[in-house]
């Protein structure tokens, strides 16, 4: 059939699309001929023979006389959704921020990882705009320190200190943001094909970053006390990893939270393998009671932490920070200035007028007890139509929600989109693909019934 030959050049290009965009097809690479690509895959001829034309339509493949076809000299530029196994683009991490992004205003979407803007201290802001508006003109106009706005690193110095993270203010650089500044340490930290060690489920943006950076990704499962210490411990041992990232405080997705004990047995097994660790704290002010840093019981010797304001104030100030060991700030300076030159001066003015002006301590204990009814609710009326919560999270937005057996997450978030709904599928967070019965769903963004509704429909289909 005409229809199922065109589907299978598809396939097959797509496929060898995919292996050259991700360097599993290095440059140079002589490619089966195309009788052994047919045997081997099973098809006809014709078909290798037009995928391989349209291969060398894009310019990816060449070939040459008498000798074969072989993957260009020149590799196509880096596909960050060429990553292993093509996902349905529904179920993709990249595909669920886009879409949590650039959906309508008027679309639901409990996948995100945001709070609602009319959670937001909007009028704290607009003061700070004005205040600012008769600021010097240099504050409007001009380049930021290489380090970033002293008053705003002073205060974040003592933040830490609250925290039990010991830094001084010249151990704190100001980024444009979280990711910034987790792209900044993998910059400085990682060359192409080292280990990063993850956990599993993992905020999916790491996977992403780490697959920009050219990493080789492992990963220990995620327990409701923090990682699997004896997966932990083998993987260092096997696969000798440069780096692990994680969440402080509230996990992302789960929502659990790190234990002392854990936290020990974590750090003590990072100085027999020479593991540095990076520790994401934006979701800090969520916690009325803090959770064990691990920053706090290092000491900044081998854990460096980073966090913005982005989940509690604003996700327009871009703004955010590395405290590291004071060894490592110049050279993470150095490279501040290379791939951003100074920094957002205006919005470091404007956060710092926000965190001093009285407000954003009041602000964070509101939002503390909103979220602690919204998980409630939204926990219930999760049960009601069968899903079950992994763990009750102490604070924060994230309940991690398993689906009843035989349902999959992926095909309930398409169901779900077609009704102009977001929903965050389990295996977007899982390196392993192992989360395939679960759903990350933030309480802020469940507040519309028809959520619950469509997906309770969903899951009857």
């Amino acid at each position: 059939m005409p229809g199922a030959e065109s589907t299978l050049v598809e396939q097959l290009a797509r496929e060898m699309r995919g292996r050259i965009a991700a360097r599993a097809l290095a440059p140079g690479t002589r490619l089966p001929s195309i009788r052994a690509q047919a045997a081997a895959r099973g098809v006809s001829k014709t078909t290798v023979v037009e995928a391989y034309d349209r291969l060398a339509a894009l310019g990816l493949i060449e070939s040459r006389r008498g000798s074969g076809f072989y993957v260009a000299g020149r590799p196509p530029p880096l596909s960050l959704t060429e990553d292993g196994p093509r996902l349905d683009r529904e179920v993709d991490p990249l595909w669920v921020s886009r879409q949590s992004l650039e959906t309508p205003d008027d679309a639901l979407k409990p996948g995100c990882g945001w709070l609602p803007p009319g959670w937001m201290p909007e009028a704290s802001l607009r003061r700070a705009l004005r205040g600012l508006a008769r600021a010097e003109a240099v504050a409007l106009t001009d380049y930021g320190t290489p380090l970033g706005l002293l008053a705003l690193r002073e205060h974040l110095a003592r933040r830490l200190g609250g925290f039990g993270v010991p830094a001084a203010p010249g151990q704190v650089l100001l980024t444009e943001s979280g990711t910034h500044a987790a792209d900044l340490l993998c910059r400085f930290l990682l060359e192409p094909g080292d280990t990063v060690l993850v956990d599993d489920p993992c905020y999916f943006n790491f996977r992403a970053l780490l697959r920009a950076h050219r990493a080789k990704v492992v990963s220990v499962p995620y327990t409701p006390t923090g990682p699997d210490i004896a997966v932990f411990a083998e993987v260092l041992a096997v696969h000798k990893p440069r780096l692990y990232i994680t969440n402080a405080a509230v996990h992302n997705p789960t929502g659990a939270s790190l234990s002392a004990l854990t936290a020990h047995r974590v750090l003590k097994l990072a100085e027999q393998h020479d593991l540095t660790i990076i520790e994401d704290d934006i979701f800090a002010d969520f916690e009325a009671e803090p959770s064990p840093r691990l920053a706090a019981f290092d000491g900044l010797e081998r854990v460096v932490q980073i966090g913005s304001f982005s989940k509690t104030l604003s996700a327009s100030l871009r703004c955010g920070y590395i405290a590291a060991k004071a060894e490592w700030i110049e050279g993470l300076t150095d490279l501040k200035i290379a791939t951003s030159f100074a920094g957002g001066r205006l919005s470091a003015e404007i956060l710092l007028a926000v965190l001093q002006d009285g407000t954003y301590r009041k602000h964070v204990e509101s939002l503390r007890t909103r979220l602690a009814g919204s998980m409630n609710q939204a926990s219930a009326k999760l049960r009601a139509i069968g899903l079950t919560p992994w763990v009750e999270p102490r604070a924060g937005m994230f309940l991690w929600c398993e689906l009843p057996e035989g349902l999959d997450a992926a095909e309930i978030a398409r169901r779900a989109l077609a009704e102009n709904i977001v929903l965050a599928p389990g295996n977007v967070f899982s390196p392993a693909q192992t989360a395939g019965r679960f759903l990350r769903f933030n309480v802020a963004q469940c507040t519309d019934p028809r959520i619950f509704r469509v997906l309770g429909a969903a899951m009857r289909v």
